[in-house]
């Protein structure tokens, strides 16, 4: 163990210096009329639709009445904190963040529906269109609509959001923001941080789809959900249920129903896999509406192998999981990408550097992300955002990571020690959880729910680990990724920095869920003067040489041995963590790929 590099873990305060402003290729290169105008959604696409990013007054007030007066314009949507929306003003609790944009509406048709879609904004908004509040909406993390055709206009239509954010002073999910920023935890950040779009659909439109591949049946099964329920639809059921699959551009088969549940056999199918990211296009028809989507066939179980060491497995096959940490920070823009290619350029250089995972670690990213993931061949972990009120940190992260034996008898039923004391609290974020598994249940990429993260905000994780796997039992779950582990879930699952890496099969899949960690501070890309990292080098010549060791020297041993996957810390530097394999600004590598093994 390196005590040095231990004890540097617990230092939170910096020196009071003002950080680098540090910018992204994409941030440096970013048009303002023309900020993510790609289609927020791949999986039910439609064509006739409008971005609403781009330039809104905004001001922050210090009470809830709408103000006659806006004091700036802010570049949707990047959050006030970051530079990219040319506010650079952090939203405390207790203040209001208030947009405001036009939009112009040329017709307004009888029998079509406009629908108004927010990404995600952080953490609670309400939205006003022509003076009349239309939506209030809690969670900054998850994405919601609203239908505004009556409210709509005819010629200029005025948009109001008011958003607030309590950040860490209150149990709602947050991620690893903090108004005081250092070590570990980063820049706070506040109100709309995803797309914001509308689109006019049919009076009976698709709300969503629930697509599942059942290898064992051969077939894919589809639930089509309406925004009308199907007594309601009486027109509708005049019309069949119709889905085209196409594969690599080619027509392979129609399918129609009366029903909105149809499984559609798939006899002869390819299946998908990090190293064949094999997709297949659907067209879904439903009366008038018309949407685009896709799917994938593939399976993720645990079984064991010959020598009978329980593993994960691919396609009814052994599959060691190399992963990476990746928090989807980025430092002009915090939370949100600079743009489309950015989000691309994380996932890409994750596999050019030899892996097939990507932990998605407390964040949900827009959907675009997860398209990219499906698309490419990474596998993806997804975390749940953690909540919960003040965390007691020796507890719940320095103990357990010095001495990981004190975690052993730790019970999650005991609230108050893990800052879940509050029963509201632990209600939305069970909300959330199934939301979250909801939103991203079509997405192929996706092998393993991990609802909590060293006892952050953790409580009954055996009921959660039961209630998501009753959600979605296609998937993996790692119930407590690092420590107090309750005896159940998919995986033993342990975080190691400091201490020997090792494993011991049992009767779950062993996996690293965190390591490494390797800290290389280069002054001209670094957002900080703090240095924050579990093993310190000088230079990268040192730190690539240690890293491919660690790989080939250790990893390699330990997947012989029983690992079943391995999550390193962590693809980019983040604020004062430099221990990325990238820069935070994603323009310096700091290691070379590593060789398989």
């Amino acid at each position: 163990m390196n005590f040095k590099d231990m004890i540097r873990t617990m230092r939170f305060k910096g020196d009071n210096k003002p950080p680098h402003q540090l910018y992204t290729i994409w941030g440096e290169q970013l048009n303002p009329e023309h900020v993510l105008e790609e289609y927020p959604r791949p999986q039910l696409k439609r064509d006739n639709y409008t971005i609403l990013n781009g330039y809104w007054d905004y001001c922050i007030t210090d009470d809830d009445f709408v103000p006659e007066n806006f004091e700036g314009r802010i570049l949707v949507p990047f959050s006030p904190e970051s530079i990219l929306s040319g506010v650079k003003r952090q939203l405390m609790p207790g203040e209001f963040l208030w947009y405001r944009r036009t939009i112009l509406i040329e017709n307004v048709y009888e029998n079509e529906r406009c629908i108004l879609h927010f990404g995600a904004v952080d953490q609670f908004c309400e939205v006003y269109l022509n003076n009349q509040k239309i939506l209030k909406h809690s969670g900054g993390y998850l994405p919601f609509s609203v239908e505004i055709t009556k409210e709509l206009i005819e010629g200029e239509n005025t948009l109001i959001v008011k958003a607030t954010d309590d950040s860490d002073t209150s149990y709602h999910t947050r991620g690893k923001q903090k108004l005081n920023r250092g070590g570990m935890f980063y820049t706070a950040q506040s109100g709309i941080w995803q797309t914001v779009w509308m689109e006019w659909v049919p009076y009976v439109y698709i709300t969503s789809l629930k697509i599942t591949p059942l290898i064992k049946r051969k077939g894919v099964e589809v639930i089509i959900n309406l925004n009308f329920k199907d007594e309601l639809s009486s027109e509708l059921k005049k019309n069949d249920f119709r889905i085209e699959i196409f594969s690599e551009g080619t027509f392979l088969k129609s399918v129609k129903s009366k029903s909105t549940y149809i499984f559609i056999p798939m006899k002869k199918f390819k299946y998908w896999s990090p190293e064949n990211p094999y997709l297949y296009n659907m067209v879904i028809t439903a009366g008038e509406d018309k949407v685009q989507s896709y799917f994938a066939m593939r399976s993720i179980e645990v079984k064991k192998d010959s020598d009978g060491i329980p593993r994960i497995f691919l396609n009814h096959k052994p599959y060691f999981q190399n992963g990476v940490l990746d928090q989807g920070y980025w430092p002009d823009g915090l939370y949100t990408a600079p743009s489309d290619e950015a989000l691309i350029y994380d996932i890409q250089k994750a596999k050019e550097l030899g892996f097939n995972m990507i932990r998605k670690h407390i964040k949900i990213e827009p959907l675009r992300w997860y398209y990219h993931c499906d698309r490419m061949g990474m596998i993806v972990w997804q975390d749940m955002v953690n909540g919960g009120e003040k965390y007691n940190m020796l507890l719940v992260g320095y103990l357990p990571t010095f001495f990981p034996c004190s975690a052993r008898w730790v019970k999650d039923k005991h609230y108050r020690l893990l800052g879940r004391a509050n029963e509201r609290g632990r209600r939305e974020w069970l909300e959330e959880c199934l939301e979250t598994v909801e939103l991203l249940y079509n997405s192929p990429s996706i092998a393993v729910w991990v609802p909590f993260n060293e006892a952050w905000g953790q409580f009954d994780s055996k009921k959660v680990y039961d209630m998501i796997q009753e959600k979605d039992h296609t998937r993996l779950i790692d119930h407590a990724s690092g420590w107090f582990d309750q005896k159940c879930g998919d995986f033993r699952s342990i975080h190691n920095y400091f201490h020997p890496l090792k494993v011991k099969p049992g009767k779950r899949p062993v996996v690293l869920s965190e390591f490494g960690g390797y800290a290389c501070y280069i002054k001209e890309h670094s957002f900080s003067w703090q240095l924050f990292g579990y093993r310190i080098y000088l230079n990268e010549e040192a730190l690539n040489d240690d890293f491919q060791k660690l790989y080939q020297n250790e990893i390699a041993i330990l997947k012989k041995k029983g690992l079943a996957a391995a999550v390193y810390t962590q693809i980019s530097d983040v604020e004062d963590e430099v221990n990325g394999l990238l820069t935070y600004d994603r323009k310096v590598c700091k290691v070379t790929a590593m060789k398989p093994f």
